[in-house]
């Protein structure tokens, strides 16, 4: 549970629904929105902009299995980056999000990167950041529950926004990757894909979706799956967290038995 009011700057309450799509379909589905969305102010005139997410998690991660296991209320801290290179002390995004089925609390700030620096250092924000509740609590949830950082996730996000409803935004996800990572700037980052030839959309709204929306949606025969980047990054770097090494070595003994007392 977040120890935080409902009175905090960059606080977003919304419902997040999750599709994989072709590249083939992101393509048409684009062209079907073009009466109605328009890019965002963040999506760059190549048509997308970059997105690289640090991930915190226990020894034991834990909110990795909260959200496998589907759990009400889990609580998932990052701190995220709109560039590559920290070498002009780019403003970062530290986030908490709290998840509650397919609808989701998330409280945000942005901090220099020098700040982000000495917080991984003295694993403290600096005295004068102290009376930033995001910050607080970030920090809070840190030493309560030991978390370190375990993943880091990129990709290149387009963005879409309504014409005329403010609370509608559309994403879509390319060239997802992720790797193992104690920092937000590595020297040398190891990524892996995560899902080749795919686009993961996301549509973002605080209400019903327009009529439009669903009718696009029902046309183009888009199911909902869940998808996070964060539990995927893991399944691949760490997949001795999905089945553990005993488990691993249980299963092999009792299927191999049956093979060394068949007879021809």
């Amino acid at each position: 549970m977040l120890l935080l009011t409902r009175k905090q700057v960059w606080k977003t309450w919304r419902f997040e629904l999750k599709y994989r799509i072709s590249l083939t379909q992101y393509h048409q589905l684009r062209n079907a929105m073009v009466p109605y969305m328009k890019l965002d102010p963040y999506t760059k005139p190549t048509g997308s902009y970059l997105v690289r997410s640090l991930y915190f998690d226990t020894y034991d991660y834990q909110a990795y299995h909260e959200k496998i296991n589907g759990d009400y209320g889990r609580i998932k801290i990052r701190v995220r980056s709109y560039t590559d290179s920290a070498a002009e002390n780019p403003p970062l995004r530290v986030e908490l999000k709290t998840r509650w089925g397919s609808a989701m609390e998330k409280y945000s700030s942005f901090v220099p990167t020098s700040v982000y620096n000495e917080f991984m250092e003295t694993h403290h924000w600096p005295q004068s950041d102290t009376n930033n509740p995001v910050l607080t609590e970030f920090a809070r949830l840190y030493h309560l529950r030991t978390l370190r950082p375990q993943l880091l996730v990129q990709y290149q996000r387009t963005g879409l926004k309504a014409r005329d409803n403010e609370s509608l935004r559309i994403t879509f996800d390319h060239q997802v990757v992720s790797g193992n990572a104690t920092t937000l700037f590595p020297a040398q980052p190891f990524f892996r894909v995560q899902q080749p030839h795919e686009i993961i959309l996301e549509i973002k709204c605080q209400h019903d979706h327009p009529s439009w929306l669903s009718r696009i949606v029902k046309q183009h025969g888009l199911k909902v799956q869940a998808n996070s980047k964060y539990a995927r990054g893991i399944e691949i770097a760490r997949p001795d967290v999905v089945t553990p090494m005993w488990s691993q070595g249980f299963n092999q003994k009792t299927i191999a038995a049956p093979h060394r007392r068949r007879t021809l």
